[in-house]
């Protein structure tokens, strides 16, 4: 996996934790995901990046992720979101602002149906 791939991946579960304000059990998840693919530096990063502005942090990580993601395949801009959506499972549950954030991303890279069949299947 690139170093942008996993900018992407933890800028993607930063920016949806950090939309209602980061807790310590999302901030574990993060640090797992950071020990998992061994991106510690695109961890710091991604904090970095929503630090500038936390209002603005949501938008301007859209921008970048769609730059990024965007042209990945199908699958794989799929599979980054689902592993988004089992992280928030991970903690037990899902915010509408969290679910929000990731049908508008989902929809920016033309997976929202495939999105809405893969949450189902997973209940």
């Amino acid at each position: 996996m690139t170093s942008d791939e996993k900018k992407a991946i933890l800028l993607l579960k930063s920016v949806i934790f950090h939309y209602h304000g980061l807790d310590k059990e999302e901030q574990q998840i993060l640090d797992s995901t950071a020990e998992r693919f061994d991106a510690w530096e695109e961890l710091k990063w991604a904090n970095d990046f929503i630090s500038l502005d936390y209002y603005t942090a949501f938008e301007r990580a859209r921008e970048y992720l769609n730059e990024v993601v965007g042209n990945l395949d199908k699958d794989t801009r799929l599979n980054y979101l689902s592993m988004v959506w089992e992280a928030n499972n991970a903690k037990g549950y899902v915010t509408e602002m969290e679910a929000t954030a990731m049908l508008k991303l989902a929809k920016d890279w033309s997976v929202q149906k495939e999105l809405m069949m893969l949450v189902r299947k997973k209940k």
